[in-house]
């Protein structure tokens, strides 16, 4: 028996009166999906612990079987896995995005958080731009590391776990409401404006209608992680297949394999094909069985609030990753047993992650689990089958 995760990163979201009171998942066109929902298991999961913070570093810990309670130590510590820090346990890690605030002559407390992403920059002009902050701003004890497109690492030694507000969540605001109280790390933080809003890079993306990476933004502090070995725990041997560093960084931390795809960005135009067929060629050709293939796109267009873009997101996911992927399996005569889910929703309405439960689809192509219309929130929500413990999800895949 084989095994597979397809999670869409904030896929779930709410009815919108643009799309005639349906959620994106419900409005996208997805007939691979639609096919398999006949035959399977669909029902709500609770993946985010009461009280804890709903993002993607303890949602994905939980959809992989590990308790946030008991594992989660922060999301920088999980990205810096991925990077190939080796953190000391006296460190501390956080992360650094860079951002777009405005630019205009006001104070910088007065300016507003205008992209967290910088128009999704990428990753080789973030490293040059990184580079001119790291120049200026590192010493002994902060250390910056690049990770992937607006996503980056500092290090700060002997450092404590301060609590940071991710720039997603605050998106329009003033940046004064929202600084570390940190001294040090404020210093940092205005300085890096002064060091980017003049760099020659961000002076071109303006030129070309892109917003510059202006300023870093720490968020996300904590410790070195510890996770149980995924293979010990489950009996499974794994691969991740994901663009982003905490996913990365998980299957590190976990021991499983990470298999990088040639054009997985992380962005709405990343290589879903390509990651199809890692999936099916690890499971099929080099001995693996789980596989885990993560695609951010549906979270980042639901950060950037785009209706269009998030079902564009959730279309390809389904047409150019989900159908390619079932259809190789199928032909292969392999026995397999699928899930697909998001980490936790990112409403269009509010722009960020929340804590409510998300629906699953569970599908094993030996035998029906059973028959539902449709796979989306609305359904999930009526068929009355409820997970409270996120991380126990993962047992009825290994059933």
């Amino acid at each position: 028996m084989k095994y597979m995760i397809i999670l869409g990163d904030g896929m779930a979201d709410e009815p919108l009166d643009e799309l005639g009171g349906k959620t994106p998942l419900e409005y996208a066109r997805t007939p691979a999906l639609d096919e398999l929902a006949g035959k399977s298991e669909i029902g709500l999961a609770h993946m985010i612990p009461k009280g804890m913070k709903p993002g993607s570093d303890t949602a994905n810990l939980a959809v992989l079987g590990y308790n946030p309670r008991e594992y989660y130590t922060g999301r920088s510590p999980l990205e810096a896995l991925s990077i190939g820090v080796d953190m000391k346990a006296e460190d501390i890690a956080l992360r650094t995005n860079l951002i777009t605030v405005s630019d205009g002559e006001e104070p910088y407390e007065e300016k507003l958080i205008l992209d967290h992403s910088s128009s999704e920059i990428s990753t080789e002009d973030a490293a040059v731009l990184l580079d001119a902050v790291r120049s200026e701003l590192e010493d002994d004890i902060y250390k910056f590391y690049v990770g992937t497109s607006y996503r980056h690492l500092l290090i700060w030694t002997g450092g404590s776990v301060v609590e940071l507000t991710p720039p997603h969540d605050v998106l329009g605001q003033k940046v004064g409401d929202h600084l570390p109280t940190d001294k040090k790390l404020l210093e940092m933080q205005k300085k890096s404006y002064e060091i980017l809003s003049k760099h020659p890079i961000n002076l071109e993306r303006k030129a070309k209608g892109l917003n510059p990476a202006n300023s870093c933004w720490f968020w996300g502090a904590g410790t070195r992680p510890s996770l149980a070995s995924f293979e010990e725990k489950n009996h499974k041997k794994g691969v991740m297949i994901s663009a982003v560093d905490l996913l990365k960084g998980i299957a590190v931390g976990a021991r499983m394999k990470n298999i990088t795809v040639e054009g997985a960005n992380g962005q709405l135009h990343t290589n879903y094909e390509g990651k199809a067929q890692a999936a099916v060629d690890a499971l099929l050709k080099d001995g693996y069985d789980f596989a885990y293939i993560h695609v951010e796109a549906p979270d980042e267009m639901g950060h950037q609030g785009s209706i269009e873009r998030k079902v564009q997101a959730i279309e390809y996911l389904d047409q150019r990753l989900i159908k390619n992927v079932i259809k190789a399996m199928d032909e292969s005569g392999e026995s397999y047993r699928l899930m697909v889910l998001p980490d936790h929703p990112t409403p269009i309405r509010v722009r960020t992650h929340t804590s409510d439960p998300v629906p699953y689809l569970l599908y094993d192509n030996q035998k029906q689990l059973r028959r539902i219309g449709a796979y989306n929130e609305r359904e999930a929500q009526e068929s009355g089958v409820t997970v409270e413990n996120g991380y126990e999800l993962i047992d009825h895949l290994f059933m």
